[in-house]
């Protein structure tokens, strides 16, 4: 993929959908994109958290105690409540399908929380989507 499309790809993900080309252009650089099979495990619950994901195509599954919670697809946020607070995941997340993923370590993810807005509002907002769901796991 050319770079060109890359950004274009990039800035069609909802996580990105606000960042303007150069704003792509640190994204991309502070990312590694990565493709995992079917079956595989992005995170476990009760590891310790290092790096986050950004799935840009492809679905995974979140489970927590053995039980499935949701289903992820392109534009969800991966591990970032362990950069954002440091300490065990909370769920295991398993591709579902063939997915493709922006990998970013801590470094790396506050550096763009620093430095793009619009990513730092999308992550708050899909954070409080994530809340709400739980919420309604919850209590529902």
């Amino acid at each position: 993929m050319t770079r060109e499309n890359w950004l274009t790809h990039l800035a069609k993900v909802p996580m990105f959908s606000r960042c303007s080309k150069k704003e792509l252009q640190e994204i991309a650089g502070a990312t590694t994109p990565v493709t995992l099979p079917p079956g595989r495990v992005l995170v476990r619950e009760g590891d310790p958290g290092s790096e986050a994901y950004v799935i840009t195509a492809g679905t995974a599954f979140v489970e927590r105690n053995g039980e499935r919670l949701a289903m992820l697809g392109p534009g969800d946020v991966i591990g970032e409540m362990s950069l954002l607070i440091p300490g065990p995941r909370t769920a295991t997340v398993t591709a579902d399908t063939e997915l493709q993923v922006l990998v970013m370590d801590r470094r790396e993810f506050g550096q763009l929380v620093e430095d793009i807005p619009g990513f730092t509002i999308q992550l708050l907002h899909n954070l409080a989507e994530r809340m709400s769901r739980l919420d309604q796991h919850a209590f529902g």
